[in-house]
């Protein structure tokens, strides 16, 4: 447990979150809606801070971060809490259960991810994912820092909600981040995962400044799949930069929501709309032959071949089409 960062005391024994748009008034020992900051006699605490609930070497591909070292791996580590209650939660059972942790330093996750480079791994460095980042703050900062010390890359998956002040922070020492969008409607995010857009398109816009950035989004029959609402997205996203890459996912029934699973076709309309503005547009977790490939955004080439989270360049020289010549923006050198 640790001394939260971005809190207030206004009132008499409540203290107040700033963390993220909740602005959670936390009453003494009570937590926060994402139930890792306690109140206690005024202090706020992160009570999560070093308990790891998850971990493992993933390939950077399962991020998903197609456009970040390719073919790379990454040690991924997760804690437990979320500010988000999506009623399709796929990590339902740390995001908002009690799961067993195990103690661990900063120091002690960097020295792990160091470990696994040296036993072969094209290891890249330490991606904070599995529940929400953020509302791990204090420990991701603080291993961060030491990560980069290490020449490891910093990787945040994240719903997003955070404020600017702490976002601002922690930006200098991250590498990458994938964010949800998870649609493009105040009433989508407020009825099925108790959240704000608003705060999510503003991560977006600063983070994009920063470090790489690229986007997923779960496309769930009848909530936020139509042509007109993945239209906006995407104009959006290409109002931004159109080399943004976007990863449309498939949902599958999970925690509170019992809807059939997306099928492909929608999917595969989804990226025929995204890709009229969108030079980078993917589809994940789903079977469909040729939409985790890499195109060139100019000739329509294959550069980069996927099969499952292996990646290949195939139509590469250097960073350029061996077509024509095209720039094809993504971070790193291929592991092949």
């Amino acid at each position: 447990m640790r001394e939260a960062l971005f809190y207030e005391n206004k009132e008499k024994d409540i203290a107040a979150c700033v963390l993220c748009p909740h602005y959670c008034k936390i009453q003494e020992g009570k937590t926060g809606v994402c139930r890792t900051r306690q109140n206690r006699s005024g202090i706020l605490y992160a009570t999560n801070y070093g308990k790891v609930s998850s971990y493992g070497m993933d390939p950077i591909e399962k991020k998903p971060l197609y456009h970040f070292y390719p073919g790379s791996y990454i040690l991924s580590a997760g804690t437990v809490g979320c500010n988000f209650k999506c009623q399709f939660c796929q990590n339902w059972s740390i995001a908002h259960d009690d799961p067993p942790t195990n103690e661990i330093t900063p120091a002690g996750l960097v020295e792990m991810a160091m470990d696994y480079a040296g036993m072969g791994y094209p290891n890249i460095g330490l991606a904070y994912t599995y529940n929400e980042p953020f509302m791990w703050y204090e420990f991701v900062f603080e291993t961060a820092v030491l990560a980069r010390e290490a020449g490891l890359k910093n990787v945040l998956v994240t719903n997003g909600s955070v404020n600017e002040a702490p976002l601002r922070q922690i930006l200098p020492h991250i590498d990458a981040m994938n964010i949800d969008v998870k649609g493009f409607t105040e009433d989508y995010y407020k009825k099925y995962c108790k959240g704000s857009l608003q705060p999510v398109l503003k991560t977006v816009e600063t983070a994009r400044r920063e470090c790489h950035v690229e986007l997923t989004t779960l496309l769930i029959p009848g909530l936020n799949d139509t042509e007109e609402e993945i239209g906006r997205l995407t104009g959006w996203i290409a109002s931004l930069d159109r080399d943004i890459p976007l990863h449309f996912s498939r949902y599958f029934p999970m925690y509170k929501m019992g809807l059939p699973a997306t099928p492909l076709e929608k999917l595969v309309r989804a990226r025929e709309i995204a890709t009229k503005k969108l030079h980078y547009v993917y589809i994940g977790n789903a079977q469909v032959p040729g939409t985790g490939d890499t195109f060139c955004p100019r000739c329509g080439d294959e550069v980069i071949s996927r099969i499952g989270f292996s990646a290949r360049g195939v139509g590469l020289s250097g960073s350029n089409c061996s077509n024509c010549g095209e720039e094809i923006k993504f971070v790193g050198k291929i592991f092949e």
